[in-house]
């Protein structure tokens, strides 16, 4: 336990050693929320990562494998896929677009810090509501996903150091807004760089051990094998059966499944956390740089946590009780103590490295968003940058708040925040920058409709469907629907086109808008 605390007091200290750092940097609210748009392409690549693989990575995903083997793995695959889409078709255009876009109010450059500023300026919405409904469905859903971090966070300091939740996330949340609150965005950024690095490093390190261990690949199969047939079938069914010990035969993975699984790709197309990477990397250019980096890291470290959930199986001669906790208990049945307070803090830093993003997109929407949009649209720059500042810390209290009182896993929590990011906004984000004749009637029917499906969509199911599909996939199908059904309630102005022609023609210089010339004729 020496060990454990050294290594994370040091790695703590890190961090607001960062965040020190970064805050003789931030003198402005474009600072805090978007850093200037000055990262450059490793940064943006890994900031991207970290903020969005969190204690899901390292502690849902195997966990998820260990129970139910290879089935599980479709979410990997979906994420995979929607997390390079959102690379491709979304980044570059997301970029110029929230620059150059014309603001709605006082004209010229708008240079949009948040997704909901974009929105009302895209469209030019008199009604304003857009603008207030994202800033609302941004705010409640971070709830939940802050939330998902702390529970997270409480579970690797309980299985550390034997805290219970309360002072454990006390501690992870001090140090997490501390350093958020100093350094914005270019203190996220750059403790994201670090925090990444460590969650990389240990998913390659403990399989390597642990592969060892077992005798090799052979070792590791058989393993698996002697548990049950069925946890390496990609079509499943298995589960582990925590009254019996054991993992049972289920029925065969049927198309809900594969598909439930599949969707969670969609989410990335509605993301603020991530999305914010794309509007602060500094040039277009930098893109396809930051695209290839940050894909090749997603991939491979959903590939080794996909690896730690089968050699849990295989390592461990009784089922855990908890098994989201099987990366530690590897992490401390196989390393020196000095070397298991470094991968165990790799675990923190993926809890902090999504915490911090989420909390700085919520407090930006708190204050760009609420204050300054609708209060007091004059406000003083520097009283911006306090205002964002302390809405941190309120943020970080109510999640907290949920993280202690509620009892749902991390993966839950993901799921349900994933699917309303992923509906409430990647269908109206993608339509925004490849459709002309888009109005800001579709987009809020759309917004609506994803979002409200995302929330009520469980409780439905639950109550009267009994489907199981993932909330994800409904909620962008009525998302589309409302979008086109609606859209011809409001008109599209010259102002609009105009936007929409500059942004295309900054593509096509730029050499980062494929099929740009086509898009612009929609």
């Amino acid at each position: 336990m020496l060990w454990s605390i050294g290594t994370f007091a040091v790695y703590l200290a890190g961090m607001v050693a960062i965040g020190l750092w970064a805050y003789k940097r931030t003198v402005s609210q474009s600072d805090f929320v978007l850093g200037g748009r000055q990262l450059n392409s490793w940064v943006a690549a890994l900031s991207a990562n970290a903020s969005d693989f969190s204690g899901w990575l390292l502690l849902g995903l195997p966990g998820a494998i260990y129970v139910s083997g290879l089935g599980e793995a479709w979410i990997a695959v979906g994420l995979a896929c929607g997390f390079a889409g959102s690379w491709i078709l979304l980044a570059p255009r997301l970029r110029v677009y929230t620059e150059r876009v014309t603001d709605a109010r006082a004209g010229g450059d708008s240079d949009s810090l948040t997704l909901s500023s974009f929105l009302e300026n895209r469209f030019n919405d008199p009604t304003r509501l857009l603008r207030g409904v994202s800033a609302i469905l941004i705010i409640v859903f971070y709830f939940f996903y802050v939330a998902s971090g702390l529970v997270a966070m409480a579970a690797l300091f309980d299985q550390v150091f034997g805290l219970s939740p309360a002072p454990g996330i006390a501690i992870g949340v001090g140090i997490v807004v501390l350093y958020t609150v100093l350094g914005g965005f270019l203190a996220v950024s750059y403790t994201d760089v670090v925090q990444a690095a460590m969650m990389w490093l240990a998913l390659l390190v403990v399989p390597v051990m642990a592969v060892t261990a077992l005798g090799g690949l052979g070792g590791l199969a058989e393993g698996v094998s002697a548990r049950s047939d069925g946890l390496l079938s990609a079509v499943g069914g298995v589960s582990l059966d925590a009254d019996l010990g054991r993992w049972a035969s289920t029925e065969t993975l049927g198309w809900v499944v594969i598909l439930s699984g599949l969707a969670w790709g969609l989410g990335y197309f509605g993301q603020p956390h991530i999305l914010s990477r794309y509007m602060g990397i500094r040039s277009v250019r930098d893109i396809p740089k930051a695209a290839v980096i940050s894909v090749t890291w997603a991939v491979s470290a959903m590939a080794m946590a996909v690896a730690i959930g089968f050699i849990g199986i295989a390592y461990f001669d009784t089922p855990l009780g908890n098994p989201e906790q099987v990366f530690p208990l590897l992490i401390e049945s196989l390393s020196h103590p000095l070397v298991a307070g470094l991968l165990l803090a790799a675990i923190l830093a993926a809890v902090m490295s999504t915490a911090d993003s989420q909390l700085l997109v919520a407090a930006s929407a708190l204050t760009e968003d609420g204050y300054k949009a609708f209060v007091n649209r004059d406000a003083d720059p520097r009283a911006l940058l306090w205002i964002s500042r302390v809405t941190v810390v309120v943020v970080a209290l109510a999640a907290a708040a949920i993280a202690l009182w509620g009892n749902q896993s991390v993966m839950d929590l993901v799921g349900y925040a994933w699917a309303g990011f992923g509906a409430g906004f990647g269908p109206i984000l993608v339509l925004s920058v490849f459709w002309k004749r888009m109005t800001w009637a579709g987009a809020l029917a759309g917004m609506i409709a994803g979002g409200v499906t995302a929330i009520l969509w469980d409780v439905v199911d639950t109550a009267y469907l009994g489907i199981g599909l993932y909330a994800m996939v409904p909620a962008v199908a009525l998302s589309l629907v409302a979008i086109f059904v609606f859209n011809g309630l409001a008109k599209v102005s010259t102002q609009m086109e105009e936007d929409f022609d500059r942004v295309e023609a900054e593509l096509r210089a730029a050499g980062s808008g494929p099929g740009a010339e086509k898009a612009a004729g929609v």
